[in-house]
């Protein structure tokens, strides 16, 4: 398998594939070209690239004007600042329902010393709720470049959350995202554990020791938040009868509010979330803030017990 990469490695290097492939991709930039990577698109396509400044605002309202004259638009920078723009993203682009990809980068707390003012741990709950935008949060390199590729080919709006800090890498060069799909990377019949971002290698490694403990956990990988895979979920709950959700992000409105408002509908049973509780961010090493804010390896096997626990006091 490859070395650990950070998922925002592959926006620069799959938009100059897709510039080759589509001449009417054209990518904005607020003034972080070099720390989103797309730098690279515009070595090669100089006349494709345009560069707003810092005007998050400003880049969206001219994304949704090319997007209306035909054109398809990847825009980049960091997802705290992508947050400036919100309104102009929601009336602009989702209201329109615009070819308008965004791919900000460095998500979550493993931005690390830059600190909470850098730290975006509400970005998913925020795109999540805006009608006609697909949410999408790969869980290593290779997911990240064939989700940016799947954007070019579908319509709509896209929230492709990418991360400074570099994953493990879960999948090879064939793999390949769909929308709507969740992908089940080990079964079981104890719990299931749903992830996204760099969790679903850490719930890999959880599944690990449990199984060692007797515990057979089922992990999911859910990289569509939205569309979210309805069926696999509920199937998934359904055998197990507990779940445990994974994420770099707020248990507020994320992948466990979704989860969670999903079951609680159809089949409800324990949800247990693992995330960053109610809390701002903090200055760290990225290893000190997940293991500060409760996202490692061990908080999710403790969680996991957890909701077996609670699934054995319902019944």
């Amino acid at each position: 398998m490859d070395k650990m990469r950070a998922t925002r490695e592959a926006f620069g290097e799959t938009l100059v594939g897709l510039g080759e492939k589509y001449k009417n991709i054209v990518v904005l930039d607020a003034d972080l070209s070099k720390s989103t990577t797309t730098v690279k698109f515009e070595k090669v396509f100089p006349d494709r690239f345009f560069d707003c400044g810092v005007a998050e605002q400003s880049m969206i309202g001219i994304a949704a004007g090319l997007a209306l004259s035909g054109k398809i638009c990847y825009t980049g920078s960091f997802v705290i600042f992508n947050e400036r723009a919100y309104e102009h993203i929601r009336n602009s682009v989702a209201h329109q329902n615009l070819n308008v990809k965004l791919c900000p980068t460095h998500a979550g707390i493993t931005v690390g010393e830059d600190g909470s003012s850098h730290q975006s741990i509400e970005d998913i709950a925020i795109m999540r709720v805006l009608p006609n935008m697909n949410v999408v949060v790969p869980a290593d390199y290779h997911e990240a470049r064939s989700a940016i590729e799947v954007a070019a080919q579908t319509d709509g709006p896209f929230f492709i959350r990418l991360s400074r800090a570099p994953f493990p890498q879960i999948f090879d060069d064939k793999y390949r995202f769909k929308l709507g799909q969740s992908v089940t990377l080990r079964e079981g019949n104890d719990v299931s554990i749903i992830a996204i971002g760099l969790m679903v290698n850490k719930s890999l490694e959880a599944a690990g020791i449990l199984q060692e403990q007797n515990i057979e956990a089922e992990v999911i990988n859910v990289s569509s938040v939205k569309p979210l895979d309805r069926n696999t979920i509920i199937n998934s709950a359904g055998r197990t009868g507990s779940v445990v959700t994974a994420e770099e992000h707020s248990i507020i409105g994320g992948l466990g509010g979704a989860v969670a408002e999903l079951l609680s509908e159809e089949l409800p049973v324990p949800v247990v979330k693992v995330g960053i509780k109610d809390r701002f961010g903090q200055s760290g090493t990225a290893s000190e803030l997940l293991t500060e804010y409760g996202l490692t390896v061990n908080d999710i096997v403790e969680a996991a017990k957890r909701a077996i626990e609670l699934k054995g006091s319902i019944r």
